[in-house]
Formats: structure tokens, sequence, C-alpha cells
């Protein structure tokens, strides 16, 4: 089903138009529209997660730590399997000797994402973590103006 669009113009003065333009290509948007339209989106949905209070969300954390701390990687494990109905899955990689990266998938309630990936990343021995998030956001699709069929 094809979306209605609607129009709108906006000014920009010749530096920002032209690094705007330079940004489009870098990324490899077709046009301006596309770009503004990702720009929006991404704005919106940050402006969701944000505020929403019953937003619902998919995250992935990704945490560096210590792997010779032995009860480190059990506290990690516990705090995983506390949250079990939002872990969705979970990759380990041995980075070198000492250092271990894991990337964690975790869907659901925002309010609950956050605190569970905040005490991951705050353990001792965490050496970087950081969350990434996107909002579930019921009806959205996002198309750059290519149709797709509803389901």
């Amino acid at each position: 089903m094809k979306k209605e669009m609607e129009r709108f113009t906006i000014s920009l003065d010749a530096d920002l138009a032209q690094r705007f333009d330079q940004l489009i290509r870098r990324r490899g948007y077709g046009n301006r529209s596309e770009a503004v339209r990702d720009l929006l989106h991404r704005e919106l949905a940050e402006e969701h997660l944000a505020h929403a209070e019953d937003a619902e969300g998919v995250g992935v954390l990704v945490y560096v730590y210590d792997h010779e701390d032995r009860a480190l990687s059990s506290r990690l494990t516990r705090k995983q399997h506390q949250g079990h109905d939002l872990v969705q899955a979970s990759l380990h990689v041995h980075l070198d000797r000492d250092r271990c990266l894991e990337s964690v998938v975790l869907r659901g309630p925002v309010h609950r994402i956050k605190p569970l990936a905040q005490s991951i990343v705050s353990e001792s021995g965490v050496r970087y973590g950081q969350l990434h998030m996107a909002p579930l956001m019921v009806g959205e699709v996002h198309t750059h103006g290519v149709e797709e069929e509803t389901l």
C-alpha cells in the first residue's frame, strides 16, 4: 500500500546545503527527500524512546570486559538470566587473552531494557559498554519510497 506523500520546502544556506549533499552521497541516498525522511525517522524514534513511558524497543548492548575475573563472567551471565524475558540472543567473542566482547540483543519495554543494560555496563571489570536502541512503533513501515505489500 502506497502512502500519501506531503511536500514541504526548507531553506538552507549554501554551505549547509553543500555539506548535506556530501552526506547524501557518502551514505548512498538517492535524493535529498530520502535523507530528510531518514533524519526525521531517527529523531522521532529518539524522541519516542526518551519520552513514551510505554515504549517498546529493541536494543543491542555491546560491552567489553576482563575475562580473567571469573566472578565477573558469572555475574554478567546471572544478570542476563534475570532479564531472560528481554534477552533474545547473545554473542560472546574472545578478543585476546584478557578481554571478551559480548553483544546482547534485547527486546521489550524500554523502561526495563535500559536499567538491565546499565546494570551490566556498571559492573566492575566491564571496560566499555553501550546500548543502541530502536523503537518498535506499531504500524510504522519504513520503505525508502519503495512500495511494500501489507501482510
